[in-house]
């Protein structure tokens, strides 16, 4: 007796979910990150105006000036959706621990002089708030921006920052031998320094802003754009001289973030100015006026390390970030 075994291929009707054959077609494949982006914000259900704010509706496109025609035209270059970022801030964790815990094991902090030593936590600890108020705002475009291509990263850059501020506390843990008194100094430095009020000012003053789209420019690419060079490149590099690669092994994270998430900045911002001319102009209108912001609020805090040259080494940085936007973001500054 002969017994053939035969297979036989079925092919599926479509290949993906229909809110994203609706936009490619059923016949193409969609990657994880469209499957779980395209057309997840609510139109129709829970769609009221509530009573708050009774101009609009609760999930509105009128909640900022920028206008789009298809609010998923934006896109993430990492694409990234919750499995994806996940997978990938696990890895970067993974290292960053094993930074933190070789700088402890071989006691490497102890051989950094005294004198670096305080300036590095006079630089750095205090940031843990700045970086709180970055969670905040990027919370806010989360629950008041709308489409999940902006909302879905805005989220996870809002869990970012968090991540970041613990971070820079356990640094802080770290050089005053987990005593906690770096972090009393830094809160009291937040609150009353001279140097840290421009920051602080305006920190609360985004907190405040309306339209979640300025939101996004002025703390992710204006603020952003100018405080991780200063702090990370320029500051950290000084420390450098005295301290060697500790301090840097400790920033590691914050450095390998910036220049990730800069490139769904710089690619969110390109998307919305190329839209309409008006966009454009209003999108460098908002970036002329938070870079100015952020450079005036930024130079005390680079004083504090670099003195008189600080003026010097922000104006370097503010030309980088105008050079940034005209190459990455199509934007004219």
């Amino acid at each position: 007796m002969t017994i053939e075994i035969k297979t036989q291929s079925v092919e599926p009707l479509r290949h993906t979910f229909s809110n994203v054959a609706r936009r490619q077609g059923a016949d193409k494949s969609a990657s994880r990150y469209l499957e779980a982006m395209f057309d997840l914000q609510p139109t129709v259900n829970f769609h009221y105006k509530p009573q708050w704010d009774p101009d609009h509706d609760l999930y509105d496109t009128g909640r900022t000036a920028i206008v789009m025609e298809d609010w998923y035209a934006f896109r993430d270059p990492r694409q990234f959706y919750y499995g994806a970022w996940t997978t990938t801030r696990a890895k970067q964790q993974d290292v960053a621990e094993r930074n933190y815990a070789f700088v402890e094991k071989r006691a490497l902090l102890d051989l950094v002089p005294e004198e670096t030593r305080k300036v590095a936590e006079a630089a750095f600890v205090p940031l843990r708030h700045a970086e709180y108020a970055a969670n905040l705002n990027n919370m806010y475009i989360c629950a008041y921006g709308y489409g999940t291509a902006i909302t879905q990263a805005a989220s996870f850059n809002a869990v970012d920052r968090l991540g970041i501020a613990q971070y820079l506390s356990r640094i802080g843990l770290m050089l005053d031998g987990n005593t906690s008194e770096s972090l009393d100094a830094a809160k009291q430095a937040w609150l009353e320094n001279e140097a840290w009020q421009p920051l602080r000012q305006l920190c609360e003053e985004l907190m405040a802003t309306k339209d979640w789209f300025e939101l996004y420019v002025a703390q992710n690419f204006a603020l952003d754009g100018l405080l991780y060079p200063l702090v990370y490149e320029r500051i950290d590099g000084e420390l450098q001289r005295h301290a060697g690669s500790t301090i840097s092994m400790l920033n590691e994270f914050m450095s390998e973030w910036y220049g990730e998430t800069s490139r769904w900045v710089d690619a969110t911002l390109k998307t919305a100015a190329g839209e309409s001319d008006a966009n454009k102009v209003q999108l460098e209108q908002w970036a002329r006026q938070y870079i100015d912001r952020a450079a005036q609020a930024l130079t005390p805090v680079a004083a504090q390390v670099f003195g008189t040259d600080a003026q010097s080494v922000i104006a370097e940085l503010r030309e980088d970030l105008t050079n940034r936007a005209g190459k990455k973001a199509g934007l004219e500054l």
